[in-house]
């Protein structure tokens, strides 16, 4: 679902999933021996090298050595497409292991078979993530495979066009639990471990409409993203002392495969708003959470940092 709010004659353009994230994902998970229910194991904390231990002193290298953090295990969910894939493929290039969730399974699998044909380095998931068993179950695939991730970009997301005061509260209720109910459930789940490995990186991913409101992507999904902003600045708080950082991303007005479904003579009126002058990249918005993973990013928590090629200055 593609959202256009127009601001300071502005449209301010976002990627978010279809209004059937309530229907379950298309494909069977692969079964694992640990409990859904069950806490995080210290010993797969990471579930990659180095991510059992704690950074000592100054980190050495070249510049590139900073940003790169090693073979760990990253969890990206809506990752079957769009921002999320390009999230996904940024930190495969970066040298860790990553698990694709998405509502699509078939779709994640397409995407990480395209990503790595190998499958050593790539998983796909299906998962509803406003259902907390189907999370657990995906969970727990990831956990058999891998270990817990070391590395969790909150990126799944619902949105549906209505007005805030014909908006149902059976609605309302899924669209929160979709977008900011399962980002909560998926940092208690998986930051334990981290904290326990001193080591971890959690980006959750915002928009625009989180900080100035976005009625044509509904209220609903407005108020998710902003209280994912919240939710990362109190979980960054609470986590900072223990090597665990947590950010969010407010990305606005990206050429994604939805927008570029709006013509050409659409893309250049959208584009003549943005003071860079051109709509940005899913590319460009994996770079900056590729940036928040590394270890050259530990000295950044709780911060929200904007892609929108200037169309919000604060």
């Amino acid at each position: 679902m593609l959202t256009v709010t127009f601001i300071e004659r502005v449209y301010i353009v976002d990627q978010m999933q279809s209004d059937d994230a309530g229907k379950g994902p298309s494909g069977a998970l692969a079964g694992s021996a640990r409990g859904a229910g069950t806490g995080p194991s210290t010993a797969s904390a990471g579930g990659g090298r180095g991510s059992g231990k704690r950074p000592s002193g100054a980190l050495a290298g070249s510049p590139r050595g900073l940003l790169e953090g090693g073979d760990r295990v990253a969890l990206v969910t809506g990752a079957g497409q769009g921002i999320g894939l390009a999230i996904a493929a940024s930190l495969l290039a970066d040298g860790h292991r990553v698990a694709l969730l998405d509502l699509d399974v078939e779709r994640a699998g397409d995407a990480a078979a395209a990503l790595d044909p190998s499958g050593e380095r790539t998983l796909a998931l299906g998962a509803n993530v406003g259902k907390p068993a189907e999370v657990e179950a995906a969970l727990d695939a990831l956990v058999a495979r891998w270990g817990w991730p070391a590395i969790l970009v909150n990126n799944a997301a619902r949105t549906v066009a209505r007005p805030v005061l014909e908006i149902p509260l059976e609605e309302w209720d899924d669209v929160l639990a979709t977008n900011l109910r399962s980002c909560l459930l998926l940092c208690q789940r998986c930051a334990p471990s981290m904290r326990a490995a001193g080591w971890g990186r959690i980006v959750n991913m915002a928009s625009l409409a989180g900080q100035q409101g976005g009625v044509t992507g509904g209220a609903h999904y407005a108020a998710s993203k902003a209280g994912m902003i919240v939710l990362s600045k109190v979980l960054a708080r609470e986590m900072a002392s223990d090597g665990v950082t947590v950010n969010a991303v407010a990305p606005a007005a990206i050429l994604t495969p939805v927008m570029e479904s709006l013509g050409a003579e659409r893309i250049a009126e959208i584009a003549e708003g943005i003071p860079i002058g051109r709509p940005g990249t899913s590319e460009e918005v994996a770079s900056m959470v590729s940036y928040l993973c590394s270890n050259g990013a530990a000295f950044v928590t709780g911060a929200t940092l904007d892609v929108n090629g200037g169309l919000s200055m604060r």
